[in-house]
């Protein structure tokens, strides 16, 4: 490995042949651009749906996932590959504080960016806490894990899934039968995809899914007669070219208090991310661990403070990079340089802004349901052992908590249900861990 801060990035001939490319090599040109562009079709779609679901600006949103990239680059010296993009983990504390109903802008989108870089900030303090950790002993991915296990991560993704269920419900419901049948038309598109389609298509499924919901809507009202019809006036009438609709963030304890629990869930999804690039490439990255946290903090710090929601790693584009076998980090500065282009785009912001209420109201169930069923794989893939009745309590206690919004507050701070089952889910599992090494001294 080279001893300067960036890697040299050795020219190899790769990406037609099965030639595996290293973070620290490169292809050519041309190739870079074409893997480029393939990391922002693969991140797209849900890029575009998570500030869509929070009342946020696309536009926004697409641009800080892009200059969050490289803020991340920067941070682990372009060594990790990883594209940074909207994180649904913020979704439900941002309605919660909000107020969010669903469509057009969240009037109160200032309480839920100061709530974002709050939680940006605690994140980057985890993070370098963890690089001196590793600078000292090496040892900061296993003290994670020890407070973090499979059953905690598990639970804690699980719940913001079902703690967003009821908007995900009135949001499909909608206004009338037909809106509520669009939902579910929605809904079987993506599963149409996800099941019968093969290759590329497949791994976009979210995206693919969408259009194909927006097309059969759109037969059905501006075709058809049937339901409110798609408005292109706006799409029409939009700059190619423009500044995107930046906000200012607005500092409360409550807002912050529900939010800033979602870095524990950063933490475990980077933490995650890391390890599954460390398989592919067959390098030990945990070094970079702490470098990819505080990066990751900063970039939703840098995005919460104009408007855009907070970033995480994308499991999106590991799909991409598994299929490819090409790691080069090059790859993903120019992915991150095209989607800041799109980002100072008008047009692409007012198309993004004609997706009927009905299809996200579709869109909101298979994500958020996904979000809960993500957590539950996290179980499966770990093996956790629910015949441990250690494992079997923290995991109800802290279904019931997210899902039921169990809410405490002292004063002016208040944990809604993720907060509360976040922290619910760490501590729980401490005190009972401790527990059970008691009883095996006793013993």
């Amino acid at each position: 490995m080279s001893n300067t801060y960036f890697p040299r990035w050795r020219l190899v001939r790769g990406g037609t042949d099965g030639v595996v490319v290293q973070p620290d090599e490169r292809l050519s040109w041309p190739q870079n651009v074409a893997m480029g562009a393939q990391h922002v079709v693969a991140m797209f779609g849900s890029t575009i749906l998570a500030p869509l679901l929070m009342g946020f600006d696309a536009n926004v949103a697409i641009l800080m996932s892009g200059v969050g990239t490289l803020v991340f680059f920067l941070f682990v010296g372009g060594r990790v590959p990883s594209y940074l993009g909207s994180s649904f983990a913020f979704i439900g504390g941002v309605i919660a504080v909000t107020g969010y109903a669903g469509g057009g802008a969240n009037a109160n989108i200032g309480v839920a960016l100061g709530a974002i870089i709050a939680c940006g900030f605690v994140y980057t303090l985890i993070g370098l806490l963890v690089w001196w950790m590793n600078a000292r002993s090496g040892g900061a991915a296993e003290w994670i894990n020890n407070w973090m296990p499979p059953v905690v991560t598990g639970a804690i993704v699980a719940v913001i899934g079902l703690n967003l269920a009821p908007i995900a419900a009135k949001g499909a419901m909608g206004g009338s039968t037909f809106d509520a049948l669009m939902a579910l038309m929605t809904v079987l598109c993506v599963g149409g995809v996800a099941v019968y389609t093969r290759g590329t298509t497949q791994r976009l499924l979210i995206l693919v899914g969408l259009l194909l919901a927006c097309v059969i809507y759109g037969v059905l009202t501006n075709g058809m007669g049937l339901g409110a019809p798609i408005d292109f006036s706006a799409v029409a009438s939009a700059a190619w070219v423009g500044l995107p609709a930046f906000a200012a963030p607005v500092f409360e304890v409550h807002a912050m208090s529900v939010i800033v629990p979602v870095a524990i869930i950063l933490v475990a999804e980077n933490l995650g991310h890391i390890k599954a690039v460390s398989a592919m490439t067959g390098q030990n990255l945990d070094v970079y661990l702490g470098r990819a946290f505080a990066g990751d903090g900063v970039a939703t710090m840098i995005s919460g403070a104009v408007g855009g929601t907070g970033v995480t790693t994308y499991a999106e584009n590991i799909g991409v990079m598994t299929v490819t076998r090409i790691y080069s980090t090059l790859v993903f500065v120019i992915a991150a340089i095209i989607a800041i282009l799109l980002g100072f785009s008008p047009k692409f912001g007012a198309l993004i802004q004609t997706i009927p209420g009905p299809v996200l109201g579709g869109m909101s169930i298979v994500v958020f349901g996904l979000i809960a069923v993500a957590g539950a794989r996290i179980w499966v893939v770990n093996q956790v052992d629910f015949s441990d009745n250690r494992n079997l309590i923290v995991a109800a206690v802290t279904l019931v908590l997210g899902a039921g919004n169990f809410t405490v507050q002292f004063g002016a701070f208040k944990l809604d249900g993720i907060g509360t089952a976040t922290f619910g889910a760490i501590i729980l599992y401490a005190l009972l861990r401790m527990g059970s090494r008691g009883k095996a001294r006793a013993i």
